[in-house]
């Protein structure tokens, strides 16, 4: 009763602004701060509140002494009938006078109205089964692309509170149907060919735009299948990608960034789709502008780090790594490690997914002098960063031993690999040094989580083998089995001073090349086939061969 009840107070709030001519289509500033920064959706465009005085209705609101009507199907008729008359009304006013808009003009201001009083059914998610057994989702999807703009952004303004995350926790069922239902009546194809109408320039448009992208993610929560499906409908990639190209940075093109990533992280379809309209040199150019120059504000440092898990997810196919090369990628990492900036990490990430079972941008790589940046700051020489510097450190040396593997990995033979593998030899064989310091240290914590295990089944909660080896993974298995890895391409090299320093350091640390086999071996009996049989054959085989090497 108590959720109805603010959904009513927000409806009046709502309908006095409307009165004086002031645009709240947007979440409440405040709300925005609770979900701080780096949760929850960018803040809406800013608009302003028209000097109105609320202080009275929050009164109200807080202490439920508001007199509303309770949500109940006969009131939800009595709603959907109301408007159902008032859109009628609109629709005949309009076609007896196209071109006398002061003949049509009430009808439009009544179904403003009648559009605002359906909000208040997000107060009652579960009599949305009730609105689309009555039909009016069409009705309400139909006036998306509606001839006055500003009965459009109602409609979007509905659709975003009656979708809204907050309004559907814990109401799934309803939630589908309501998704559902206005799939069907195409909300997906007309809320993304309305984007083209509005413009950023104007404030009530702008806060449209935000809440059309707000409405899709909401979709997208309830039926994930909606993120395939929106790309395959309609143009919201191409859009997403033009908004990218605009040079100003402001709420919406962080939306835009945000929901793109969204579209790609677990598609396969979109990271092709988009690769092939070119998103890889267009997310490549915005990443670009950040190559010498930090963002300016949280808001935009969050965008920028939404770009690079765009970019991430788009090289997961072969054919995008291939065009990210071509695009010359390689170079623009190695410029912004360089630079030393906030995007540093975020550069190692994206030449580490690059360079995954990929040799042409291994082979890059190193002709652009990679190697030079790569391996100071495997030693350890890192940028200082605001984030929790300890998390950071781990996070940026586990990416430098996979980007590492991957180099060993990809090239194999020729005058590049004598280059890589003459930086295991400098300085006293300093790196091979580091390698099994940082393979004590995951093979520490390694240990430290298989005894959990012991002791668990002391108390009689046992755990299957896939439980444990993902927990095992979880506390650094998998970085301990490509530094295993690394250590297998060194020794299989047969260089005498590196093979005389991996079998020094070993004994040095009471270990055998047995632990390291056995390493390896637990790897090559839970490789997976994600990246298809063929290569899963390839790299069983290439650690068997390490294994019987050593």
């Amino acid at each position: 009763m108590l959720a109805r009840v603010q959904s009513a107070v927000k409806f009046v709030r709502q309908s006095m602004e409307v009165v004086n001519n002031n645009s709240k289509r947007k979440r409440n500033a405040d709300e925005y701060e609770q979900d701080g920064y780096g949760g929850g959706r960018p803040a809406p465009p800013d608009t302003t509140d028209g000097g109105i005085d609320l202080s009275l209705l929050e009164a109200l609101e807080k202490s439920q002494q508001v007199a509303v009507e309770a949500l109940d199907q006969k009131t939800v008729k009595k709603l959907v009938l109301s408007f159902e008359r008032r859109l009628k009304e609109n629709i005949a006013a309009r076609l007896k006078y196209p071109d006398q808009p002061d003949k049509f003009v009430d009808s439009e201001m009544e179904l403003h109205d009648e559009i605002q009083k359906l909000k208040v059914m997000a107060g009652g998610p579960e009599f949305y089964p009730d609105l689309v057994n009555l039909g009016t989702v069409a009705s309400i999807t139909s006036l998306i692309n509606h001839e006055n703009t500003d009965i459009s952004i109602d409609v979007i303004g509905l659709l975003q509170d009656l979708t809204d995350e907050d309004v559907l926790e814990d109401n799934d069922e309803p939630a589908q149907v309501l998704v559902d239902a206005l799939i069907e009546n195409n909300a997906l194809e007309l809320l993304v060919q309305n984007l083209s109408r509005l413009s950023d320039a104007d404030p009530d448009e702008s806060a449209a735009i935000y809440n059309t992208l707000a409405t899709i993610e909401n979709f997208i929560e309830v039926k994930p299948s909606v993120a395939e499906l929106v790309c395959e409908r309609t143009k919201l990639m191409k859009w997403l990608l033009s908004r990218l190209k605009v040079k100003e940075f402001d709420s919406n093109k962080q939306y835009a960034s945000e929901i793109l990533a969204i579209l790609l992280q677990s598609s396969t379809a979109n990271q092709k789709r988009l690769g092939q309209m070119n998103g890889v040199d267009t997310i490549l150019q915005a990443v670009a502008a950040y190559k010498s120059k930090d963002p300016k504000t949280p808001d935009e440092e969050e965008m920028v780090e939404n770009l690079f898990d765009s970019l991430c997810c788009l090289l997961m196919p072969l054919e995008n790594k291939e065009r990210f090369v071509k695009s010359e990628g390689v170079e623009l990492m190695i410029i912004i490690m360089n630079q030393k900036k906030l995007s540093y990490g975020s550069a190692i990430r994206a030449l580490d997914f690059a360079m995954t079972n990929y040799p042409p941008a291994c082979e890059r790589f190193v002709d652009v002098m990679g190697l030079k940046t790569a391996f100071p700051a495997f030693m350890g020489k890192l940028p200082l960063s605001k984030k929790n510097k300890k998390r950071y450190k781990e996070e940026l040396e586990e990416r430098l031993v996979s980007l590492i593997a991957s180099l060993l990995g990809g090239i194999l033979r020729g005058s590049r690999r004598e280059r890589l593998l003459s930086k295991f030899v400098e300085n006293e064989c300093e790196k091979i040094d580091r390698l099994m310091e940082l393979y004590m240290r995951y093979s520490t914590r390694v240990k430290k989580e298989a005894a959990k295990f012991d002791q668990l089944e002391l108390d009689d909660l046992e755990m299957d083998e896939d439980e444990k080896y993902n927990r095992k993974l979880e506390a650094g298995l998998y970085t301990l089995q490509l530094i295993a890895v690394i250590l297998g391409h060194l020794w299989t090299s047969e260089h005498p001073r590196i093979r005389a320093r991996i079998e020094l350091l070993l004994k040095q640390h009471k270990l055998t090349k047995q632990d390291v086999k056995d390493i390896l071996q637990e790897y090559h009996d839970n490789i997976g086939d994600f990246s298809g049989p063929e290569e899963k054959e390839r790299t069983q085989s290439r650690i068997q061969r390490f294994i019987s090497a050593l």
